[in-house]
């Protein structure tokens, strides 16, 4: 079987669960998988852009007009977030550029081009100027957090200044980024999930474990947000300190990855035994692999397209979901500090593996919606 057949397979598989998907979940916002249906979460909670990204990816592709009237169902359930306004937090990006920028793109949808620009005024209002950062989360103890997952909500403001001809946007992003990779990529590649600042002088104070294992272990989810999140900052900049920090973030995970090409759910376990995987992080990193690889000189440009396309093979080789399950990929970990959805399947593990397979055959992601191609 050729490469082209083998990525037309995997991504047809995948449409064909998704639309069986949809049948139940509907205009819903899957999060993890237990006993094989997805349990569905309130569509304030991080993860509700997921599935209407995905529904957006395949129509696309396909044009399928059920999908995308489920997909702009969701976005408009969203509305009651922003209005509420106190759920909003540092992941808005994750929320509506799959949802409201993925419309406007796709079919010119100006309420959803309001709705992103709204979004982005209130992102823009979590930067704390004196730490060069995005606040993280709400509840008071945690003003001066910020935490890695951070990159992928940066190409919501690089949007927003694109589309007003406004710098200030792009301006936030452009410090949010350069900052985390003095502060949160060590000098092996590896990442912290969260940083932490005073508020009042901007000056670092720490770091926690947050998702991973420990404060100086290598969550693997948190190493695979620094590869893609920063080459979408170097896509969208041109600045060669943040293409440098992807690689440099590219190179560890590669490096600490098993046979199989699919981490276990922290690089730096006391042991590896009977610990779980996450596919998510390796979607993550494939995906992020691939902008890489669009960037870099023709020697770097095929190794990161052979490394990606690996880990999509064993994905769909060793970790594809049979008819008795909604999602398509097993083996996700969402949060093991917290004992939540251990090794499961994960709405966002989809999410990103149907991305890469989308971007294989030629489509752009919507996180890179007028960025730079080199």
């Amino acid at each position: 079987m050729t490469q082209e057949q083998w990525i037309r397979d995997a991504w047809e598989q995948g449409v064909r669960k998704v639309k069986n998907t949809s049948l139940r979940v509907g205009a819903a916002f899957p999060h993890g998988s237990n006993e094989g249906q997805f349990q569905l979460t309130s569509p304030h909670y991080w993860t509700a852009g997921f599935w209407p990204g995905i529904l957006w990816l395949i129509y696309q592709d396909h044009q399928d007009e059920q999908l995308r009237l489920l997909a702009e169902r969701c976005e408009t359930q969203m509305d009651a977030v922003i209005e509420a306004y106190e759920p909003l937090d540092h992941d808005m990006g994750f929320m509506w550029t799959l949802t409201s920028i993925a419309n406007w793109h796709l079919t010119g949808n100006e309420q959803s081009k309001r709705r992103a620009m709204k979004i982005a005024s209130h992102l823009a209002g979590r930067f704390n100027i004196k730490g060069s950062f995005i606040r993280a989360w709400n509840s008071p103890e945690r003003v001066g957090w910020a935490i890695i997952d951070c990159m992928m909500n940066l190409p919501l403001l690089y949007w927003a200044s694109q589309q007003t001809n406004d710098p200030r946007f792009k301006h936030i992003a452009e410090a949010h980024a350069g900052m985390a990779a003095k502060q949160f990529i060590r000098e092996d590649g590896s990442a912290y999930h969260i940083v932490c600042f005073d508020p009042e002088t901007g000056e670092r104070t720490g770091a926690l474990g947050g998702q991973g294992y420990a404060e100086e272990s290598a969550w693997a989810r948190g190493s695979a947000w620094s590869i893609y999140g920063s080459v979408l900052s170097y896509r969208h900049t041109s600045r060669a300190d943040l293409l440098a920090a992807a690689e440099h973030a590219a190179s560890f995970f590669l490096a600490h990855l098993p046979e199989d090409k699919v981490p276990y759910w922290d690089f730096r376990l006391p042991t590896f035994e009977g610990a779980s995987r996450d596919t998510s992080a390796a979607a993550i990193a494939a995906s992020g692999l691939l902008d890489l690889a669009g960037v870099c000189d023709r020697d770097r440009a095929l190794f990161y397209m052979e490394q990606a396309c690996a880990i999509l093979q064993s994905l769909a080789n060793h970790y594809s979901a049979d008819d008795s399950e909604e999602a398509i990929l097993l083996s996700g970990t969402g949060n093991v500090p917290m004992n939540q959805n251990i090794n499961k399947p994960l709405i966002y593990g989809d999410y990103y593996y149907m991305e890469a397979l989308a971007k294989l055959q030629g489509h752009s992601s919507f996180w890179e919606i007028g960025a730079s191609k080199a």
